[in-house]
């Protein structure tokens, strides 16, 4: 009943649209009065020991990395190769957004970082070349959800942290969905814009821009292939990326400079102090519900209606469809996937395949009203109605969603690359 009631009181904050500080301190409060014994000093101490973690560094490093290289040439760059290879394709310019989107998103590991580097390049040159409006903001917007699935990925830490689950494995699960994404959405630009005119190949043209974006290529095959080796960790590749970015962008590229680097350290100096006040906080409120097995309280109440692992993934779907629409993925990991990962795993759904399912769903969320939020950042950098945006999106949403359930119908698809 005590666990019911902490869901309820988490669902009425959000009704009221309270601030997810204050949704998380309520919860916390109210578990420590439960189950702590009314200790709610110990609301501290859970702080420290939760965010007293190595891997809890890679997320600043990560939003510098994609930061300076949104401020320099690498989204300029890679968008060039991709148009170079796919310009003699129909629907040529959609394909290159979307590669290149998937290209950008395995450094950055950040959607609104991805579709506005990338956005910013290719949105301008397709409506140039004739392309159609809605589909051109589909693309772009659609293209940068991937940053979310495709590794390494914030969120998917995110997830990881509160879950207690291998980051390395969500990142390797993340490949298989990733790739499936990226085919759905190239062969529906094919589809779309087989009518569009053509520009003939040129293998000079793809030689220069190997050579002017080669050490933008470069990077997602270090970050990921030590990652994936064993060479170095998820927190270690955060500071390579970084690393590498400033080299690249100050030394090689040279388009920015360290007044350029300055404001990005300031704008991901901003963005971490809204963020890690949020994991200090969801992090102690998991150790509580772990310690007292509230998920198992919160399993004994569904287990009596909710008969078999099919009827729980369709209602779990339709639950993070309503949620990714209503809250930032961040707000929604830290909230439901310490409750829902354990119920998972007894229908038979491992942390790291229901979390990549948990993740593709709040991608969906973000191209989805009211609160889309690649939706209402495109509405800003685009300067387009809202309406109008939603409309561009839906073709993509509804991919995603046969994406979705295929993901949620063969695990094999997460799976492949972790095994």
């Amino acid at each position: 009943m005590n666990a019911l009631l902490l869901f309820l009181i988490v669902c009425a904050l959000l009704i009221l649209r309270q601030p997810l500080l204050v949704i998380l301190l309520a919860a916390i409060a109210y578990a420590q009065i439960i189950w702590g014994g009314g200790h709610l000093t110990w609301i501290i101490e859970d702080m420290f020991v939760s965010l007293d973690k190595e891997l809890i560094l890679a997320i600043p490093m990560f939003m510098l990395c994609g930061g300076v290289m949104t401020k320099g040439s690498t989204a300029r760059r890679l968008t060039d190769v991709a148009r170079a290879l796919t310009g003699h394709l129909p629907g040529g310019l959609g394909i290159a957004a979307i590669i290149s989107s998937a290209i950008f998103a395995a450094i950055s590991g950040s959607s609104i970082v991805t579709m506005l580097a990338i956005g910013s390049v290719v949105y301008p040159a397709m409506r140039e070349a004739g392309y159609n409006k809605r589909f051109a903001l589909g693309a772009v917007m659609s293209g940068g959800t991937l940053g979310i699935i495709i590794p390494p990925s914030i969120p998917l830490i995110l997830y990881g942290l509160v879950t207690e689950s291998s980051i390395v494995d969500l990142f390797r699960a993340g490949v298989g969905p990733g790739i499936l994404l990226v085919l759905l959405m190239t062969v529906y630009s094919v589809a779309a814009n087989r009518h569009m005119p053509t520009t003939p190949f040129s293998l000079e043209t793809l030689r220069h821009s190997l050579r002017r974006g080669i050490w933008a290529l470069l990077m997602p095959v270090i970050l990921l292939g030590g990652i994936y080796s064993g060479l170095f960790s998820p927190t270690e590749a955060a500071a390579v990326a970084l690393m590498y970015s400033v080299v690249i962008e100050l030394a090689v590229h040279r388009e920015i400079g360290f007044a350029d680097l300055k404001n990005v350290v300031l704008e991901a100096a901003k963005l971490g102090g809204a963020l890690f006040p949020l994991i200090a906080v969801a992090l102690s409120l998991n150790l509580i519900l772990i310690e007292n097995r509230v998920p198992d309280m919160m399993l004994g109440l569904v287990d009596g209606w909710i008969t078999s692992p099919i009827t729980f993934i369709i209602i779990v779907n339709l639950l993070l469809l309503g949620v990714g629409a209503m809250m930032t993925t961040a707000e929604a990991i830290l909230i439901l996937a310490p409750i829902l990962a354990p119920i998972a795993a007894v229908y038979g759904f491992n942390k790291i395949v229901f979390g990549i399912i948990m993740i593709v769903n709040l991608e969906i969320g973000l191209l989805t009203p009211p609160v889309g939020l690649n939706l209402i950042v495109a509405m800003s950098a685009f300067k387009e109605k809202f309406g109008l945006l939603v409309r561009a999106a839906l073709p993509f949403i509804a991919l995603m969603v046969l994406a979705l359930a295929l993901i949620s119908w063969l695990p094999e698809i997460s799976l492949y690359f972790v095994n």
